[in-house]
Order: structure tokens, then sequence, then C-alpha cells
């Protein structure tokens, strides 16, 4: 009945019932052994789902949910397993009362009625799914490789869903929030809802404009479609009218406990002093607060839940602050600023939202999230949860990356060493491949330490049919010898004002892309790499122009190759050849010869997954950058700055910077290919690639 849906008038039993709710309607959208992880945890502390009494709706719920579902039994009542320990506590708990035992003698006898209706139905259904099978055969539709965009979204109808982005401009936005930001406009979109915009700017200490900007800037660049954006502190009024309106009810304190003392209190479920003054008290202790005096400094607004509650996130959790900084946007206006668990409940709520999406490390605050709605009177929107994106080799904290930018281990928040969205764009990943890889992890639950080779792997398969080749070799002296063509000129190729070309595809496996010239004569640069292992009379092949016979090969002491002589051999099969390698036309016109810059990168910190008590910067790679001077053919000067382009041989890049207009250098960014080894065939700096 109603009464026991909200825990018989009790708002906070009421709000954590709202919450396991809510988590139960993911059941059959993620899988169960993920859902039963979060369960377990849930009940740590408890013994049942909601509140500190006997069995409510929620326990009843999540029971049906779990009998219901035949993958779920076997976790449940294996005997030897550790997993689960305190939701077999539970499961024993419940199932033993006599409501449940009947209530599963009634469901057995109902599965047997349904299962002899499906078995009717089997020989229908083979039927259909041969035929479906035939059609995916002839070129039928097929499903997407790697998992499904099909995401639920419980209590969602058509025309009617608005979700919230509401990020924290306290930084750049990195690939975690573009999780959250591309989830929110997925729904959005799907349900043909709105995606709203708001900046959670509560803390004026560690906000900017120019992260604002930038946070705008990165939501256009991932597609990211919202309402015109708004502020947590365009409702610092109304907040503030509702933190009186809870201290005059007796649900909301000011407390004066040093905070190293409240701190142990709270872990130790012990009641504040402050608890039990009286509303006049608080009224005036908020107005220190409020005025930003000494005093109030001391201060901090706490609302009155339960300092006994087993989940301490309920143990009167801080509603205001006092902070004499500088508001990037209020400026001097106020000196109380509202915590985001206060603050987002009220927007939410007041903005129309209907679908909140918070990440599971959030499960726990979800109950106070629902109090505050309770307490305040105020339409309830539904939470839809989901695994926070965690990356091996990979810091996604601001406050770490703030400390690279700052002591400057990194060019900047767009470094492309950073998990930034600029920084991982810069490196060279496309919008495409990124949103593909967060929409592939769907509804999870399940916190997983990702990998990046997943990542670059699918932004492979989207660079590959589009990026123009190239050839370039090393520039170094010792990295390069010359290849001399004795016969260049017989039978002469093509010559325009004196300089030979010949017109080679951009792409080998798609010449509408288009034609590029490459410049070819007597005189070949190649690997010395290449060079040394070749023998004399092998025949083998120059990429993208033909066959040479190598005559002649001088070498040092140490059997490398210092310089050949070969003949062209333009009719030979190129498939008969064992080595096939890059070259470049030797030449001092430096409008020809493109003066390149290979940079390779290596992840920042050295260990997959820091623990909890780990200093990062004990963990530091100590060099992440090199750079490889090239020698390239001369249509990479007409690279754009952006484009993305495979060097044969040796990787994708992205070019960062063309000045060869000017006699600068062509700066490029080599792209992961998502592999354990590196692509390139030739020699790498980078002596492990940290996936």
């Amino acid at each position: 009945n109603k009464s026991s849906i909200k825990g018989g008038g009790d708002p906070t039993v009421g709000s954590e019932i709202e919450a396991v709710l809510d988590f139960a309607g993911r059941f059959g959208s993620v899988k169960v052994g993920e859902l039963a992880l979060v369960l377990d945890k849930h009940l740590e502390a408890r013994s049942v789902m909601a509140g500190r009494g006997g069995v409510s709706i929620a326990d009843c719920v999540i029971w049906e949910k779990l009998i219901t579902d035949r993958s779920a039994i076997p976790l449940l009542t294996a005997k030897k397993a550790k997993a689960f320990q305190n939701l077999k506590r539970w499961w024993g708990f419940v199932s033993s009362s006599a409501q449940f035992i009947q209530a599963t003698k009634a469901l057995e006898a109902a599965l047997k009625r349904k299962t002899s209706q499906n078995n009717d139905n089997i020989a229908k259904n083979n039927k259909s799914n041969n035929n479906n099978k035939s059609k995916q055969k002839n070129g039928g539709e097929k499903k997407t490789q790697g998992g499904s965009f099909d995401i639920p979204l419980p209590g969602a109808a058509e025309g009617k869903v608005v979700t919230r982005f509401p990020p924290e401009p306290s930084g750049y936005l990195h690939i975690g929030h573009a999780k959250a930001a591309l989830l929110n406009d997925f729904f959005a979109k799907k349900f043909k809802g709105k995606c709203l915009l708001r900046f959670d700017d509560t803390n004026p200490e560690k906000e900017k404009q120019e992260f604002v900007d930038n946070i705008m800037k990165d939501l256009k660049v991932l597609g990211v479609t919202h309402t015109e954006p708004t502020t947590t502190s365009d409702y610092f009024e109304l907040i503030k009218e509702y933190a009186d309106k809870m201290i005059k009810e007796g649900k909301a304190y000011v407390d004066d406990t040093p905070v190293d003392k409240m701190r142990d209190e709270r872990m130790a479920g012990i009641d504040s002093l402050s608890r039990s003054v009286s509303v006049e008290e608080n009224m005036r202790r908020w107005g220190e607060m409020i005025a930003g005096s000494e005093y109030g400094l001391k201060c901090v607004m706490r609302a009155k839940i339960s300092m006994q509650h087993p989940n301490k996130c309920m143990r009167d959790p801080a509603m205001y602050r006092t902070k004499l900084q500088t508001h990037h946007k209020t400026g001097d206006k106020y000196k109380v600023y509202p915590t985001y668990d206060f603050a987002c409940p009220i927007v939410d709520s007041i903005e129309g939202v209907t679908h909140a999406l918070r990440t599971v490390e959030y499960k726990d605050r979800d109950a106070q999230y629902n109090w505050f709605i309770t307490a305040l009177g105020i339409r309830r929107p539904h939470i839809w949860s989901y695994s926070r994106l965690n990356m091996r080799y990979t810091l996604l904290s601001k406050r770490k990356l703030k400390w690279f930018a700052e002591t400057k281990r990194v060019d900047g928040w767009d470094d492309p060493r950073f998990p930034t969205v600029q920084g991982v764009i810069r490196r060279g990943l496309t919008v495409e491949a990124l949103k593909e890889f967060i929409l592939l992890m769907g509804a999870s639950v399940n916190e997983n330490l990702m990998s990046w080779d997943k990542v670059w792997a699918i932004n492979k398969k989207k660079i590959d049919p589009i990026a123009h080749r190239f050839l370039a070799v090393s520039a170094g002296s010792s990295e390069r010898c010359m290849l001399k063509l004795t016969n260049f000129s017989q039978p002469p190729p093509e010559s325009v004002g004196g300089v030979s070309e010949i017109s080679v595809q951009l792409h080998p496996k798609n010449k509408d892309i288009g034609f590029k010239k490459v410049r070819v004569g007597s005189d070949i640069w190649v690997e010395t790499e290449d060079a040394s292992r070749l023998k004399e009379g092998e025949l083998i092949t120059l990429m993208r122009w033909g066959c040479v016979v190598i005559k002649e090969i001088t070498r040092n002491g140490d059997g490398k190759a210092v310089s050949l002589t070969g003949e062209l051999k333009l009719t030979a099969n190129p498939k008969m050849t064992k080595n096939k390698i890059t070259w470049v036309c030797a030449s001092s016109d430096m409008k020809k010869v493109g003066n390149v810059v290979s940079v390779e990168f290596d992840q920042l910190i050295s260990k997959p997954k820091l623990e909890e008590g780990d200093d990062f910067e004990e963990f530091l790679t100590p060099v992440t950058k090199f750079e490889t001077k090239l020698i390239g053919e001369g249509a990479l000067c007409d690279v754009k700055e952006g484009q993305l382009l495979q060097l044969e041989r040796r990787g994708y890049y992205r070019c960062d910077k063309n000045e060869s207009a000017s006699g600068g250098a062509i700066v490029l960014f080599n792209i992961p290919s998502g592999k354990a080894k590196s692509m390139s065939s030739l020699k790498t700096k980078v002596k492990t690639v940290r996936q």
C-alpha cells in the first residue's frame, strides 16, 4: 500500500525505498551478476533493502526480480562460492518467511503453465528464426558487432524525457565526462526529448570561465545537442529559501563542531552537540554564515537525518558551507554556497528533469538525493545508474590532471597524453569511435577497468578507410642510406619542368579518394634498417612505385648497409618480392621533400590501476614523449592540420602542425592502433605499449 511504499511516513525509509525501486527497473537490461554485486555492497551494513526494521516493498520487488530470473538462482544458492555473501544472507532471511514460501509455490505453478504454453510455440519460432537467418545470409540486416545501442530507460515516454548534463567548471571535460554527456544526449534523442546543460558552479575555489568556455567547445565537438545552458547559481536565492525552510521545520541545523571532530563523530555515529540547539539559535548561526563572519566560517549547515544510519552518506550530510572566494559569475554577492548533494535534487526537480543519470559510485548517495526530495516535498526524478568509466594507466581526477598541467609535465589541458576530450582528439581519436565505445558499454553497472586498446581498435576501423597514405624515411644520417638506380632514365618517367613524377592513389584500396604526385629519381633514400637485411641479386619492391634488383651493397664493419645500387624492373610482379620497403626521392628542394617530426607518446603513469593510498607521483613514467625526425615525400606538404593519415609501415598519425610553407616542420602525432605491439614494422622509440 501507499504507506509501505513511503516507509510508513518516515522520509528517510521512504527515500531508500524509492532508490531501491528505481534500481529494480534495471533488471532485464543489465546482467544479473552486475546487479547482484551492487546489491551485495548495498547490504553490507543492513539486513533488509530499506530502513532498519522489517521487510518492506523494496525487499518484495527485488525478491520477485531475482526469483523470476533463472540466471540469478545459481548465484544465490551456491554453497561453496564466497561471492555475494551479504545478498545470500538477505535471500535466506526473506525466503524463510511464510509469505515468501507461499509466493514461491505460486510462482512455480505459474512457470509450469507458462512452460507448457511456450513449448507449443517452439516450432513456430524456430521456423521464423530460420527465415531470418536466411535473410541475413542473403545480405539482410545484421546486428552491430560487439554490443547493442538499444539501451533501455525505465519509465521513459516518447516526447517527455528530460535528461541533464551537470558538469562542474573546474577543468576540461575528460572521457569520463564524455560518457555522461553522450548517454544523456543519447536518451534525449532516442525518446525525442531534450538534454539540459547545467553548470554546477557551487565551489568558487575551483571554477573559471575558461573551463566553461572549453566545456561548451567540447560538447559541440562531441555533437551533444542541449538546451541553452543554465547554472546552479541561477537558483542560489531559491536554494537558500529551501535551506531556511528546512531549519524552521527542524530538518536541518548549523554545526560549529571543529572539522576533525565532526568527521570522527560521523564515522562513529555520534550525535553532534549542535544537533539539539533551538531553531532560533540555528537561524542566528545561519545568519553568521550568510554574512561570512569569522564565526560563520567555522560552521556548516547539515541535514538532520540520522547519525546512526548504516549508510554513512545519510549521517547528517553537509548542505551549505561558507566560502569567501570570488565566484566567477556572481562575484562577491554570496558568502555561502550549497553542496552539490543538496543543490542537485532541487534544481533537477525545478528544471523538469525526468531521468537523472548518475554513476554507480553515487549509489549510496541516491538515498540522500531522495531524502531531500521527500523532505522538501518537490517532484521526484527517476535515478538511472550506470558504471563509471575507468581506464588502465589513466588518471581521471581533475585535481591530479591539474597538477600535471601546473607542473608543466604536459603542455596543457589539451595535451595528447591527457584523457581530456581535447587531448584524445588531438591524439587522433575520432568522435565517432569515442561514441561507439561508450554506447557499446550500454547499461552496464559493473565498474570494469577498461583498456585503451578497445578504444583505439574501434578508432582504427574508422580511420583506415579514409586515411591518406604517405611515404617517409628516417632523417638521421646513420638511419638512412642511398640507393642509386643505374637505369632510372630507361625508360624515362613522366617529367614536368625537369622534375620526374609518378601519379599514385592516396589510398591503395579506394581510387575515389584521389591521387598524389610522387617525385622519383635516380637517387633514393631508404631506411638503413631495411637496406641492412637485403641481399645482392634480390628483387625488392619500392612501395607505390615498382620493383628493383639490388646489384651491390656496401656495408660498414658492423655489417650495416652504407649504400646500395640497383636496377628498376617496373614490369616485375611486386607480389613475388619478400621485402617491400618505403623510400623517398633524395632532393635538396624542401618544397618537394617534407621536414617531418613523428611524435610518439607513452602513458603518464606506469601502474595500470592506482589503489587507495597510492601516491600517484611515485608511479610517474619518466619519459612520455618521443620525437623522431623524418624525411617525407613532397605530398605531405599539402596535409592539413587535424588531418588523419598513415605513414606506410609506421602507423596512423594526426597532423598537429604544418609549417612547411614557411620552411618549418610537419608535426605528426602517432595514433595507437589497438594492438599490443606497435603496428610499425620499423624501429619505434616506445618500448612498451601500455593500454
